[in-house]
């Protein structure tokens, strides 16, 4: 059978396109959750902020996401033969070059030859307006295979403004005999003509007014669902009937012992397709967490767990078919099997959460179930839904069983109420989305190269100028914030976690940070006086740089002795390096015990006193896998890469800046261990100067507590400290004990009642003691403090429930609470109202009593 990714890239290659690897699927780009799209890592060169590469030409397999923000396909997956979260686009890019021509041709070519799709079954679109891309197509396929069709089908545009144009798409017909509804026509919305090819030729530019203007230069865009192309290739009506997905569901079906039935496999199916996302998404560095990315990964997870529960699942079981996905896809993606044993610990981790909430929901439910007659609440539908992960087909399976209906047009009304909370909290990736003129920047001087690696201080030109807007300026006078590029710089840009650096242009001007745009480094600046474009300045980087230099040599030291003492499931997760301090977060199923700490701080500090030589080597990145380096992913790697390593305690792919020898660094102590997510833990750590300030810090505190407990044996100090503290509490007690207050109990028939104000002590301690002391009870006790009234009530052997009795007194005081049969508390703002709530108690008590 063909394999149509390779085939599709191999073919592009022959019509002389550069074939880009799949870009991670979180994008460099502040608009987007996740790269939902193959144009996304081209988009940049459409819109024209960089300048059309050499060869204007590209194929890519791009990785996609589609579940959350505006594309978001999440709810349909399982339901429906082709929605995804996460999918595979094949795709073919002109910058400038060709047009619809050749675009068209070379799809028809791919289809008809490569594929071999019979003719007779293929069908076209093309934009209402299109005469050009109809007759183009007409030297194809017959002209009554030709459709025209408006906006909506046939016209794509990447936002309300900028780049646009019409579409052309390609169509096969699956056949009438599987498909015959009144949707099932070409047009229509059925999935007897499913569209394979999407020919995107953008050829306008849209304004703020949305008047279109021909580009100078039209591109095509195109994208070929890979899951699609497959299934049609296999002669599959579904995706998941292809090999790309009856593995997995396969592997579900071997672990639960249930045959997968398609009309009932639903939940099959979104196993299929959630396992695929979560396990590249781990893969790629993403992490559990209550928000943004990390968030939306949390739910793809907990909603395919949800899925395995009501197939039968009770523990555990998706990473365990993660070995699948690794399985059919780790030829073309190897980083997931070399990711494969940390992201199935994570998975576990997670799933293993999920569980113990999915029991907590049905606790839940149970309570609600005691007070439904007849129509369960949707309020608590809605809860077990958004809290512990309930879909509601299981809460409605669960009262089907109880011959119970439930509320669910307030379930939907929540639902909807939630989705546009969603909606309008959505703000793309919360980065700063930056424009400007880098197109001009990159096309009149290139990139500016970075010597900061062998100086900190050079005599550099002044190249261009620009508003703290990023809008070219001729000068930047005193006083203002702007930024400059520099025609070689020595300061180094915030990259690979490594912060950016300050400094000063002479005396003319503080830099306050540096960061890459497109490729350009740009120093953010503060002027003292007028700078100009042209002007030959001083380029001075801080001090400050030997200190990050230390923390950043320091990172790939912990890096090397937590794989050392952990094992080689470490994987780095993230970092931050700055001059007074270092974070480091990792791949690890457990926090560390302080023995384990203790040992890679011990580790670190072992490599620095035995100074290891630093030494970097620009080589080819293979050559550098082959070394043992260690890369990151998500990081972008040339054909030549650098590799840092300490003697052979660590090597590592990295373009930052290192010290020459482990001595600089001084001292290593590790000041905090924590968890990031399920999976992953944190190390901040402090080295050279910070590290220094810290054993001052601590000297100082030490010489306070020996002077506050009057001994330099300070642990001594504090037992003695602690004995007496000891002492004083028996002799409180005991003072306490022989000053307790009298209660005065009444009898209502057999049981003892007591209403009063306690005004020290324990009140759920004195509760006790009664309930103790009398066969029948029930007392409710109230305690002033500041203003604020605490009340708790007890019952043994009688008709009064606490909890109702609390529910009935608290909000005279302007509070609220509650609690079980047998002991209930809560809390009052308004202590002025305490006789009126202990008499209210007391009729509440006799009513109850009969008395």
């Amino acid at each position: 059978m063909l394999d149509v990714r390779e085939a599709f890239l191999a073919f592009f290659e022959s019509k002389q396109h550069a074939r880009v690897s799949s870009s991670p699927l979180v994008p460099d780009d502040a608009t987007l959750l996740f790269t939902n799209a193959g144009m996304v890592p081209f988009k940049s060169i459409f819109t024209g902020d960089i300048p059309i590469p050499s060869n204007p030409r590209a194929t890519s397999a791009q990785t996609c996401i589609r579940a959350g923000g505006k594309h978001n396909d999440l709810e349909n997956v399982g339901h429906t033969a082709r929605h995804h979260t996460f999918f595979e686009m094949l795709g073919n890019f002109s910058f400038g070059d060709y047009f619809k021509e050749e675009a068209i041709s070379h799809a028809w070519e791919f289809v008809t030859e490569v594929m071999k799709l019979p003719v007779d079954k293929l069908w076209v679109t093309v934009h209402e307006s299109d005469d050009e891309a109809e007759e183009i197509w007409k030297k194809h396929i017959a002209a009554d295979r030709i459709m025209r069709l408006g906006d909506k089908d046939n016209f794509w545009q990447m936002g309300d403004t900028g780049p646009c144009g019409p579409c052309s798409e390609i169509f096969i017909d699956q056949g009438a005999e599987h498909f015959n509804g009144p949707e099932d026509y070409m047009g229509g919305d059925g999935d007897r003509f499913l569209e394979i090819w999407n020919l995107v030729f953008m050829q306008y530019e849209r304004n703020a007014k949305g008047e279109l203007k021909p580009l100078p230069k039209p591109s095509i865009d195109t994208g070929m669902g890979l899951e699609r192309a497959t299934a049609v290739l296999e002669g599959v009506t579904s995706n998941y009937d292809s090999t790309l997905f009856m593995p997995i569901i396969r592997k579900v079906e071997a672990l639960i012992g249930k045959p997968y039935v398609y009309a009932t496999g639903a939940s099959y199916r979104v196993i299929a397709d959630h396992i695929r996302t979560v396990t590249f998404l781990l893969a790629q560095g993403t992490n559990f967490s209550n928000e943004g990315r990390g968030y939306v990964l949390r739910r793809i997870l907990r909603r395919a767990v949800r899925h395995g529960y009501l197939l039968g699942f009770t523990k555990p079981f998706m990473f365990e078919v993660a070995d699948t996905v690794a399985d059919v896809m780790g030829k073309q993606y190897p980083y997931i099997i070399e990711k494969l044993s940390v992201l199935k610990e994570q998975m576990m981790l997670e799933e293993e959460r999920f569980f113990k909430t999915i029991a907590s929901g049905i606790e839940l439910f149970n309570e609600e179930l005691q007070n439904t007659k007849e129509v369960f609440s949707g309020e608590v539908a809605f809860k077990l839904y958004d809290t512990f992960g309930f879909p509601l087909d299981l809460t409605e399976d669960m009262l089907r069983e109880k011959n119970m209906s439930l509320d669910v047009e307030k379930f939907e009304a929540l639902m909807g109420e939630q989705r546009a909370r969603a909606k309008a909290a959505w703000k793309g990736s919360g980065d700063a989305h930056v424009e400007g003129d880098f197109k001009a920047l990159l096309e009149t001087f290139g990139l500016n190269a970075f010597i900061g690696y062998a100086y900190t201080k050079a005599p550099v030109k002044i190249q261009a100028l620009l508003s703290e807007n990023f809008e070219r300026v001729d000068q930047l006078h005193a006083s203002q914030k702007g930024w400059v590029l520099l025609e070689e710089t020595p300061f180094y840009a915030e990259s690979g976690g490594q912060c950016g650096d300050t400094g000063t242009l002479g005396n003319k001007a503080s830099v306050l940070d540096t960061k890459k745009f497109h490729g350009l480094n740009l120093s953010h600046i503060e002027t003292h006086s007028t700078l100009s474009v042209g002007e030959t300045v001083d380029a001075i980087v801080d001090p400050s740089r030997n200190e990050i230099a230390k923390h950043h040599s320091a990172t790939h030291l912990l890096h090397a002795a937590l794989y050392e003492i952990l094992g080689d499931h470490i994987a780095q997760a993230g970092s931050l390096v700055e001059h007074n301090r270092l974070r480091f977060d990792f791949s690890h199923p457990k926090a560390m015990s302080h023995e384990e700490i203790a040992l890679v701080e011990e580790r670190v500090n072992h490599h620095i006193f035995h100074a290891l030589e630093g030494m970097t080597r620009e080589m080819s990145i293979d050559d550098a896998k082959k070394s043992g380096a260690k890369a990151q992913f998500g990081e972008k790697y040339g054909d030549t890469v650098r590799v840092v390593n300490f003697g052979t305690a660590s090597v590592e792919f990295c373009g930052g800046i290192h010290v020459d020898n482990t001595a600089t660094i001084g001292t290593f102590v590790i000041v905090k261990e924590s968890g990031v997510s399920a999976g992953v833990r944190r190390i901040e750590a402090l080295c050279g100067n910070a590290a220094y300030n810290l054993f001052k810090q601590q000297r100082h505190l030490l010489d306070e507590v020996e002077a506050s407990v009057k001994n330099r044996d300070v642990l001594a100090g504090i037992e003695r400290l602690k004995e007496q503290v000891k002492t004083l509490k028996a002799e409180m007690a005991a003072l306490a004990s022989s000053a307790k207050e009298e209660l005065t109990v009444a009898m209502m028939g057999n049981t003892a009642v007591v209403v009063a104000e306690l005004t020290a002590g324990d009140i759920k301690e004195r509760i006790d003691e009664l309930k103790n002391q009398y066969d029948s009870v029930a007392v409710i006790l109230f305690q002033v403090k500041d203003d604020k009234v605490l009340l708790a009530a007890g019952a043994k052997n009688t008709n009064v429930k606490a909890g109702d009795w609390i529910k009935a007194v608290a909000p005279i005081l302007g509070g609220g609470g509650g609690g079980r049969p047998d002991f209930a508390q809560a809390g009052g703002k308004d202590a002025g109202k305490l006789s009126q709530a202990k008499d209210a108690a007391l009729a509440y008590v006799s009513t109850e009593l009969g008395q």
